[in-house]
């Protein structure tokens, strides 16, 4: 199990990053746009956002 989240923590970090940029952006535009669908873009950033959290703690707390 450990090394899953090594996995996670290292290797899906950048993924979880262009992620939380990518959908960020998209909420920013429909945002500015007015619309009020916003449900999605809102979910997908705040999972990857605990993912980054997640994975930062998770290394800081194993570094030896």
């Amino acid at each position: 199990m450990e090394t899953l989240f090594s996995f996670s923590s290292i290797y899906l970090m950048p993924i979880y990053g262009f992620l939380f940029s990518f959908y960020l952006i998209k909420l920013l535009k429909k945002i500015i746009k007015g619309q009020d669908d916003t449900t999605t873009e809102t979910s997908i950033i705040i999972v990857t956002f605990i993912l980054i959290v997640w994975s930062i703690s998770y290394t800081l707390v194993n570094i030896h």
